[in-house]
């Protein structure tokens, strides 16, 4: 078993990587990932991205199996303002759990997340890289401004039905979730660096807390992908998760993806994989530009051109020989 997961995690990271970002001219999807992206979808935009996977578990100490499938379904809505994106976030999971002595079927909502996502700092807001005409080693010389990230903060609630069996607790609940999102982009946006902190269920006994590190980077204009660390710690179940794989897309507005996942413990051992498929609707999305500088070089024109009138308006005008 130690063998296979080796190799499997061997083979997770020469996949290639997964592309996130703000609204662009193509869709760009936060499958098939875990990391939510620092960007909102844009204003008036409505995203969905779904799909299917297949799991497989085996608990080494306690000597079970669970074997399964699970749908799921998010749901981007861009509302009110570009920076502003809601969030309804679903997961289902059908499995058959196998012991020794009993063999049990289990279905539910595993989870289920409404929120809302505001992007608290751009850095590309008001800034751009200017070439140095006077120097060729200026302008190839490392871009610091790319160490500086996008910042987003998450606050939403975890909705849990009365005996669930994927819950820690039979009684039905409404707990917080919150996330803080950084995302950086290096070397012209091939790669990027998108870090989740999350504290989940908060307000319940079995409160959780974890982290989600994805690199991903787009090769051209149809093929990107991803290789992603995700680890979360509860006094229930703790554990680390190594994921990759690749999306590929379809249209402007249409993105199909497939990835793998295995856990690092064996308590139990995870592995599970799928495909899965995203869909933009950005048809009333209007652009927002932002002025470089803040505006200070338009405003700086218009005082120029008043003068200019004003003195126009003062000289007299000659009179013709």
């Amino acid at each position: 078993m130690f063998k296979i997961k080796i190799a499997t995690i061997f083979a997770v990271l020469l996949l290639p990587m997964a592309h996130y970002g703000q609204h662009t001219d193509q869709i760009n999807s936060n499958r098939p990932g875990e990391t939510m992206s620092a960007f909102a979808v844009g204003k008036s935009v409505i995203q969905v991205e779904t799909g299917i996977y297949g799991i497989k578990q085996h608990h080494e100490l306690l000597n079970y199996d669970a074997n399964g499938f699970g749908l799921d379904f998010t749901l981007r809505w861009g509302l009110f303002k570009e920076k502003l994106e809601l969030i309804a976030d679903l997961q289902y999971q059908n499995e058959k759990y196998t012991t020794l002595l009993s063999s049990t079927n289990k279905s539910a909502l595993k989870q289920t997340v409404l929120g809302a996502k505001y992007l608290l700092y751009d850095p590309f807001k008001n800034y751009e890289k200017k070439p140095n005409i006077y120097s060729w080693k200026a302008n190839h010389a490392f871009d610091w401004h790319q160490m500086i990230p996008a910042v987003s903060v998450f606050v939403g609630a975890n909705f849990t039905g009365a005996n669930n069996p994927y819950a820690a607790t039979i009684e039905s609940s409404i707990s917080p979730k919150i996330m803080l999102i950084t995302q950086n982009h290096f070397g012209d946006g091939k790669w990027v660096f998108v870090t989740n902190i999350i504290a989940d269920y908060i307000s319940t006994d079995y409160p959780s807390y974890g982290y989600v590190l994805t690199m991903t980077r787009g090769f051209n204009d149809k093929w990107s992908g991803f290789i992603e660390n995700q680890g979360f710690k509860s006094d229930f179940y703790s554990d680390a998760i190594v994921r990759g794989g690749a999306a590929y897309l379809l249209n402007k507005d249409m993105q199909i993806d497939a990835s793998i996942s295995t856990s690092v413990k064996n308590t139990p051992s995870i592995l599970y994989g799928g495909f899965g498929f995203s869909w933009r609707y950005d048809a009333k999305y209007k652009e927002v530009r932002m002025p470089i500088d803040g505006g200070k070089k338009d405003k700086s024109s218009k005082k120029k051109e008043k003068s200019k009138k004003r003195k126009d308006a003062i000289e007299p005008i000659p009179d013709k020989q």
